[in-house]
């Protein structure tokens, strides 16, 4: 008997990928996000989840087995990201208790777990690394916690089991995503060699020299999907990484090898690409004007701020997935492949030359 999935942020760079993969998988699958993208056996549902009323009314026909939740709205402050986010998750938990209500809530948060927030990201008293998933909660705002808070809170009242889902940065395609590593640098490549300007690490050097990992949209959809479907795994939180680890010393030669540039060794200065890349938009829109390029904006590629957080981190970030791995995920994806897949597949939808 077929399944039912509401993927929620489905046109973002978890949301697609784990579209992708239900669909393949023989799931019945709706995707919601305010501006629906065509997917490919995808029922669109377009709904605002900060209006709880249209959420309400937009998925008053969806009664799916399993909800995914894969977005979040980026506000000015901690307190407004915990006000909103939170709210979301409420309404749109909130509107689907019309029809059966699901059975299982998938919710995507992240390493700001450990780490802390944008507005105290990697500072202050931290874990220790790896993280790993019984450390507890920083004693910090954090909108992470509001959102599992909501779900926990939801599936006491309505009887549904959960899972959170912690990945490390993120890689795979989406237009317009405001945590975007992997389109970043392949943008600020691009540029480089147009330009003939060096390709600069712009982070820290304990990312240039310290061991770090990340994860794959495909892998991220593969754990979350194993998670819904496997017993042992409901109300439990978890990590999610590909499974390898590297140092950005190494990796940074990898992805200048790929666009055919120099790599510049780091030479103990920080140069973030918020302001390498500050005066690149119209050099973009030319280049994409010159190639036909699907996608002339370059602040709908690229995310420098985001990119920059996470290679200026002041210290070594590993993940460990002992706990998914005991209970019987396998799942394993390296990194460096992960990137040129994903450099391909911007190739490929001409956006970037």
């Amino acid at each position: 008997m077929a399944k039912t999935a509401l993927v929620v942020g489905a046109s973002g760079i978890v949301g697609s990928a784990t579209t992708a993969l239900l669909v393949e998988q023989g799931w019945t699958v709706h995707g919601l996000a305010r501006r629906p993208t065509e997917q490919a056996g995808v029922h669109p549902v377009a709904a605002d989840l900060q209006d709880p009323d249209a959420t309400a009314a937009a998925l008053r026909d969806v009664n799916p087995d399993a909800v995914f939740i894969t977005t979040w709205a980026r506000q000015d402050s901690e307190a407004e990201n915990i006000r909103v986010n939170a709210a979301m998750v409420r309404n749109l938990l909130d509107g689907l208790r019309g029809g059966t209500g699901p059975r299982h809530v998938a919710l995507v948060t992240g390493l700001k777990h450990y780490l802390g927030p944008f507005e105290a990201y990697g500072k202050g008293t931290l874990p220790q690394t790896p993280f790993r998933e019984e450390q507890g909660r920083l004693d910090v705002e954090n909108f992470y916690y509001a959102q599992e808070d909501e779900v926990f809170a939801a599936a006491k009242r309505d009887g549904f089991t959960w899972s959170v889902h912690r990945p490390h940065t993120v890689i795979g395609l989406a237009v317009g995503n405001a945590m975007n590593m992997g389109t970043t640098l392949a943008v600020y490549a691009t540029l480089c060699r147009e330009t003939g300007r060096p390709f600069t690490f712009p982070g820290s050097a304990a990312q240039w020299s310290g061991l770090t990992d990340m994860t794959d949209a495909g892998q991220l959809a593969r754990h979350l999907l194993w998670a819904t479907e496997t017993e042992a795994a409901h109300d439990e939180a978890f990590n999610v990484v590909n499974g390898d680890v590297f140092r950005w010393q190494w990796m940074w030669g990898r992805i200048a090898d790929w666009f055919g540039v120099e790599a510049v060794p780091f030479d103990g200065i920080v140069r973030p690409l918020e302001q390498q890349m500050a005066n690149d938009g119209a050099l973009w829109r030319e280049i994409a004007t010159r190639e036909g390029l699907a996608e002339p904006d370059l602040n709908r590629l690229a995310s420098p701020w985001h990119t920059d957080a996470d290679l200026g981190r002041p210290i070594e970030v590993v993940t460990d997935m002992s706990k998914s791995r005991r209970l019987g995920f396998t799942g394993y994806q390296p990194t460096d492949d992960a990137f040129f897949a994903l450099f391909e597949r911007l190739r490929a939808d001409r956006l970037i030359p």
